[in-house]
């Protein structure tokens, strides 16, 4: 293939990172809170609106009949307040979500100082672009040490009881989309951005992410890419213990259900945004899935969890994989190419835009 050939498929494959991202972000977000919104209850409302299997973004709430029985509150369907905005035939471009957020920063932090980024840099952009309201757990507490004048890594071990969670595994996304076929090197990045609000597990989850989606660019399967994004990190690891006890399960044929009924039960008590039982219930929809974007998607949220964070990251590895020409219409036209962001001077933005950038950073010639 040659260089303009190459590049070309690259772009796409951008695209459909990104577009993946954004897609899986939006059909988890009605559903984010993993301590209510179990499986089963996530099942038994895609039963009650005719939405299984899940093949489009989620469907509205029950209706209201006028006896006042059978709305979404009463029959214990309670979305989250941003479901008007990011249900099916209700969508007008993305809603804003710090999912998308951090990928816009993290692509402003490439575009701003280069792969040579020291993590002090990245901390002081979140204080410059970042509304410190639209920051959460983790990332709250090291925004708050940083504006109290801490410096790394006291920033993510300092007042921190979030320090696993999973929102350094949602930052690593930009990181795997400019270092195509290059695992190491992204998560060398990740590792760099991470460690100003996460230890241990955390810092490894967006190591992990990173060379996952830098290995789908190029790996013949889902569970390639997976085999590769395990040598980044420490094979000791609970993470990638994890990882490999998904694998092993799906390996012996368990249906996908008894898969994710396992993993829950040997990583309970850890709560639904620690990186451990997510990475579980993201790596069971990426090989159940088997490159399916659809699918992929689907099973990653139906998954539960902090479902759109997951299907976030499992719509960024399969829209690599299969590239954004390849994502199903009923994904990608509810989006209008536009995002909604909290990230000062790119909200509005065109997704294609974003992808171009990205792609620039990468392959400077393009």
């Amino acid at each position: 293939m040659t260089a303009a050939g190459t590049a070309t498929g690259q772009t796409d494959r951008v695209l459909g990172g990104w577009l993946g991202r954004i897609a899986g972000n939006m059909l988890g977000k009605p559903v984010e809170r993993g301590d209510y919104w179990t499986r089963d209850r996530i099942d038994r409302y895609l039963r009650r609106t005719g939405a299984l299997p899940l093949t489009d973004y989620l469907p509205e709430p029950p209706a209201r009949r006028q006896d006042g029985i059978g709305d979404d509150e009463t029959d214990g369907f309670a979305l989250r307040p941003e479901w008007r905005q990011c249900v099916r035939g209700r969508i007008h471009g993305s809603c804003r979500d710090d999912d998308v957020d951090y990928a816009i920063l993290g692509l402003d932090l490439l575009e701003t100082h280069g792969f040579d980024f020291s993590t002090e840099q990245v901390g002081e952009l979140w204080l410059l672009r970042l509304p410190f309201l639209q920051t959460f757990t983790a990332e709250r507490a090291a925004y708050r040490n940083l504006a109290a004048g801490l410096k790394p890594p006291l920033t993510a071990t300092y007042d921190n009881p979030y320090q696993e969670w999973i929102g350094a595994l949602i930052r690593a996304d930009i990181y795997g989309w400019t270092c195509p076929d290059a695992p190491e090197r992204a998560a060398y990045l990740a590792r760099r951005d991470a460690v100003l609000s996460h230890t241990g597990n955390g810092v490894y989850g967006a190591m992990f992410a990173a060379a996952l989606i830098s290995a789908a660019f190029t790996a013949p399967d889902v569970r390639r890419a997976l085999d590769t994004a395990l040598t980044v990190i420490p094979a000791s690891s609970r993470l990638a213990r994890t990882v490999r006890r998904v694998m092993s399960l799906h390996e012996a044929r368990l249906p996908w259900e008894d898969t994710l009924a396992t993993v829950a039960e040997e990583t309970a008590g850890l709560g639904w945004i620690h990186t451990i039982p997510n990475i579980g219930v993201l790596t069971a929809g990426l090989l159940y899935g088997d490159g399916d974007f659809t699918r992929t998607i689907a099973l990653t949220v139906r998954g539960g969890l902090d479902t759109d964070s997951n299907g976030a990251t499992a719509g960024s590895v399969a829209g690599v994989l299969c590239g954004a020409e390849a994502i199903p219409s009923q994904w990608k036209d509810p989006l209008e190419d536009t995002v909604r962001s909290a990230v000062f001077g790119f909200d509005g933005v065109r997704i294609s835009e974003l992808a171009e950038r990205t792609v620039r950073l990468g392959h400077p010639q393009v």
